[in-house]
């Protein structure tokens, strides 16, 4: 109730910034220099005006995509407003692991640095699908090829920040309808992985969403005992109509964003946290941390607890190397 209330009344936080804040104005003052970010789902959304944002402050772009012609789109958009961008396109799909190994042997290829990852892209489906690992496609886009991608590229950030001594940092964008998750987290990903019956679209997002949470967490945890000059923190970008709810377009999903348009960010303010925390100088050194509104703020008792999260990431690290079709079910 809190929250909702500084929300309505555009109340600012110690950061200085609150929930009308944008994407422009979190960055006003930030000199990030000559870095490389790769930003998943930058085609449209958040991520498209994340990418513009951290391109505006002089950064080199990797924009990973399924769609090579609408990343190559959305790279025109930005040339035009600003020409000195350097921007990569690449493909990549989420839901395949295999598609992720790849963008990596690509990216390497290249012999650039890497500053700064932003996993931003999400899917929130209606219908009930399987990847082609045989995961739940929810949870196989919103998290395990996040989780795949970034245990990847550490090393290279690693790399990174050691030879230029500029801090890498790694941002999950989640939500706060992580909060919704009840349950044992693996045996409902397991059934929704084996069976359509049980099913429910809102609660496998929220699942997603939770499993970013606590990814940041145990990330942190083991970056801080690698010693590593790299943070990882999560964000709540807040509720925004963009294309994540394309599934779900229709007339109860119009009335239910009428009656809530209060409460509705526009684009450059859903991008603001996401920015601020990839940019902030005022976040050195902070990390496993939740951001709403572009502040510090508290997650689900959930997405707190150091054992899901250590138990979430082993089963993580099971699923990524087992074959191309694993049993999740007998994973778990």
């Amino acid at each position: 109730m809190i929250e909702t209330v500084k929300h309505l009344i555009s109340s600012s936080g110690p950061s200085g910034f609150g929930s009308r804040s944008t994407a422009d104005h979190v960055t006003a003052n930030s000199d990030i220099g000559s870095v490389t970010a790769i930003i998943t789902g930058a085609t449209s959304g958040i991520g498209a005006e994340t990418a513009r944002v951290l391109a505006k402050c002089g950064a080199r772009l990797v924009l990973p995509s399924r769609s090579i012609k609408t990343a190559e789109e959305t790279k025109a958009r930005i040339l035009s407003e600003f020409p000195e961008s350097e921007i990569i396109v690449m493909h990549l799909d989420l839901s395949s692991l295999a598609s992720v190994r790849r963008f990596v042997a690509d990216f390497e290829s290249l012999q650039l640095p890497l500053n700064i990852l932003i996993n931003n892209a999400g899917k929130y489906a209606h219908k009930h699908a399987i990847s082609e690992d045989g995961v739940e496609m929810t949870f196989a886009t919103n998290y395990l090829g996040h989780f795949l991608l970034t245990k990847l590229l550490l090393k290279k950030m690693i790399e990174t920040a050691s030879l230029t001594g500029v801090q890498g940092r790694i941002v999950n964008v989640t939500s706060v309808i992580h909060s919704w998750f009840s349950g044992d987290m693996l045996h409902y990903l397991a059934d929704i992985s084996r069976s359509y019956r049980n099913y429910d679209a809102t609660r496998a997002y929220a699942l997603s969403k939770l499993a970013n949470v606590l990814h940041t967490l145990e990330l942190s945890r083991l970056l801080h005992k690698m010693d590593a000059n790299v943070t990882a923190n999560c964000v709540h970008p807040g509720i925004v109509r963009t294309r994540l709810t394309r599934d779900r377009d229709g007339f109860v999903s119009d009335l239910v964003f009428f009656l809530t348009s209060k409460l509705l960010k526009s684009v450059p303010q859903a991008a603001a946290t996401t920015c601020y925390v990839a940019t902030s100088p005022r976040l050195k050194n902070v990390c496993g941390k939740y951001f709403s509104d572009c502040n510090e703020a508290r997650t689900s008792k959930s997405g707190s607890c150091n054992l899901k999260a250590q138990r979430l990431w082993t089963a993580s690290e099971l699923l990524i190397s087992q074959a191309s079709t694993p049993n999740v079910s007998q994973t778990f």
